[in-house]
């Protein structure tokens, strides 16, 4: 069944995505379905794929990293996934992705301080095939989930 076909199944991925560990006891009170129904209902979208895992939801700032950006790239030479896999392997990375326009990629990434920042474009630009980087420092998250 496809997202947004089934009401009962988006209300518990609705209730699973704001707090995974809650029971199906809870899942089921705030869904307004049976437990039975909340148990078979999210078993039956991790055996479809739906739900790959279970989560948490880090505050990086937190934990001292308080930049994130934007990386957009130009990669020549049709070497698009070999660059992409590269860059993936970065500890600072969290999402690489082959956009259309400009540029082929955009990295997201987040950095402690300017330096570590610095250090990472500099080493992207020497990257084989990575032709232009264009970088976007994030200012603030209105919304950080789906």
């Amino acid at each position: 069944m496809k997202p947004g076909a089934d009401p009962v199944n988006d209300r518990i991925l609705n209730i699973l995505l704001q707090n995974s560990r809650l029971s199906y006891r809870a899942i089921s009170r705030k869904a307004g379905v049976s437990v039975a129904t909340a148990i078979n209902r999210a078993r039956s979208m991790e055996k479809s794929g739906t739900i790959k895992r279970h989560t948490i939801q880090i505050d990086y700032e937190m934990l001292g990293y308080d930049i994130d950006v934007a990386v957009f790239m130009r990669v020549s030479k049709g070497k698009l996934l070999e660059v992409e896999k590269r860059l993936s392997l970065y500890s600072n990375v969290y999402a690489v992705y082959d956009i259309t326009g400009a540029f082929d990629v955009l990295v997201m990434a987040r950095f402690r301080n300017r330096r570590e920042l610095d250090s990472f474009i500099k080493r992207v630009q020497t990257l084989e095939y990575v032709e232009r980087t264009e970088t976007n420092l994030i200012l603030n998250k209105v919304k950080d989930s789906f």
